[in-house]
């Protein structure tokens, strides 16, 4: 094993770690020219966390999934305070969403976070989506596209990388890629009209980082997901749509790759199809070494070219170089607070039917669904405690998924629903609620079924201040 080599296969992982304290391992890892970490909010990611990722390598890409909305990693203890894609896409206000982007990417240079794997640039054709839904602008292209490259510009106008996602595009799926492999059934002339514009905005707004979709494009490429496709990564995305950025994987420990080969093995496809960077979610010591030999062991063995690792290798320096170069932009950013940006986003994406309001402490029904695999488990959806602090005296009773409605006392009744549209049994008990009390309230924070109730808010995101903009309404 050459020093050199053994510095290029470092330099292109982004691996994620357990726990709060970053390990002794990772930190050797760091000093030995890892390229890039990724947090989550298992390691509570603030100022001091990536203080000490820098004090091993000054260079060293953080990254982390904010979106805002349902994907935070800095806030999912209280919820995001930007209101997420979808709801800026009801809005559909360009300067909101770049004054959106500009407050995430403020929040991130706060904590010296190198790049945001957002935004989903997916658009969202497909209703019965299981993973992207409310993390998508919306179903239309053009929508998507013009808030894509909106959000993109906000967040490196705060001189923070963004990371478009989810190439060549999520949105048209019933699988989600963490648990099987999904297949897009749609033409090439279909893909080109309607999910690649949103990164092509992406590409023409700078963009500093792609991330592929764990995909089967069976009209792009029908042996291989787009993550491990050359035909896709970079016939597609580098050269018919220009992109010269850093292109990284999804996470490789997701079922969609996972399943089909080895972790060494994802790693040293999807470099040799195009990838500049593959993103680890949570690793070992061990299974960090076994992903660096992998990829030595093929340039030894002349599976991948080592000019492709070193070309891999510079894109991944080339964002960091850009991050270094962005200081002041930073620091602009961080003295520019708007931080009523998120609430007053949350306020215009309200949709309402019905006139029925909350004059005193209701019982709060959250009929859960199960989110995705990409939304931390604890995050909170918020309304309770919102209601609380307006209405105090407000209680909570939680159903697990495909549960009973509890029975009903002279209290005002809430029911919090997510994605009514996609869960047959959530309509259901929202028309028995509606039956048993036809006063009864109704608020989805998801991708909404039709109105129902005295009054029903489309929120069109979980966050805080989502949460909050509902709870103003029913009181005021």
């Amino acid at each position: 094993m050459t020093t050199d080599l053994y510095g290029l296969a470092s330099a292109v992982l982004q691996p994620g770690y357990d726990g709060v304290e970053v390990p002794d391992w990772m930190r050797r890892a760091l000093g030995e020219g890892l390229g890039g970490v990724v947090l989550f909010a298992r390691n509570r990611p603030d100022a001091e966390v990536v203080r000490r990722l820098r004090a091993e390598n000054p260079a060293v890409v953080v990254a982390v999934d904010e979106e805002g909305g349902a994907v935070t990693r800095l806030e999912v203890e209280r919820g995001s305070s930007f209101p997420g894609n979808r709801a800026l896409g009801v809005v559909d206000d360009v300067k909101l969403t770049e004054r959106v982007g500009r407050q995430i990417g403020r929040m991130l240079a706060e904590a010296d976070i190198t790049l945001d794997y957002a935004p989903s640039a997916d658009v969202n054709a497909n209703p019965a989506n299981p993973v992207i839904g409310v993390r998508s602008f919306g179903p239309e292209p053009g929508l998507v596209a013009r808030h894509t490259a909106a959000y993109v510009r906000g967040v490196q106008g705060a001189g923070v990388a963004a990371c478009a996602k989810h190439f060549p595009g999520h949105g048209d799926t019933v699988t989600d890629s963490h648990l099987a492999l999904p297949t897009v059934h749609v033409s090439r002339e279909t893909l080109a009209e309607r999910d690649l514009p949103p990164f092509r905005a992406a590409v023409e707004a700078g963009v500093q980082s792609i991330m592929s979709g764990h995909l089967l494009v069976p009209d792009l490429d029908p042996d291989a997901p787009a993550t491990l496709s050359r035909t896709i990564l970079t016939d597609l995305l580098r050269e018919e749509l220009g992109f010269d950025g850093m292109l990284v994987t999804d996470a490789i420990e997701m079922r969609a790759v996972a399943a089909l080969h080895s972790p060494g093995e994802i790693a040293v496809r999807a470099l040799a199809a195009g990838a500049d960077a593959v993103c680890a979610g949570l690793v070992t010591e061990d299974g960090l070494a076994e992903l660096r030999s992998a990829i030595v062991t093929a340039v030894q063995d002349g599976v991948l070219p080592e000019e492709r690792l070193a070309e891999a290798a510079s894109r991944v320096r080339a964002v960091s170089r850009w991050y270094a170069g962005q200081a002041a932009a930073r620091a602009t950013a961080v003295a520019d607070a708007d931080p009523g940006v998120g609430l007053e986003a949350a306020r215009a994406a309200l949709t309402t039917t019905g006139t029925a309001r909350l004059t005193r402490p209701p019982l709060v029904v959250e009929v859960n669904t199960r989110l995705s695999q990409a939304v931390d488990p604890s995050m909170p959806t918020g309304l309770t405690a919102a209601l609380a602090e307006l209405l105090p005296g407000t209680e909570r009773v939680r159903m697990t998924d495909g549960g009973e409605l509890p029975a009903f006392d002279e209290r005002p009744v809430v029911l919090a629903v997510h994605d009514a549209a996609r869960h047959a049994w959530v309509r259901e008990r929202v028309e028995q609620a509606v039956r048993v009390r036809p006063d009864t309230i109704v608020v989805d924070t998801g991708i909404a079924g039709p109105p129902q109730g005295a009054a029903h808010v489309a929120t069109h995101g979980i966050s805080r201040v989502s949460a909050r903009a509902a709870a103003e309404w029913l009181t005021r």
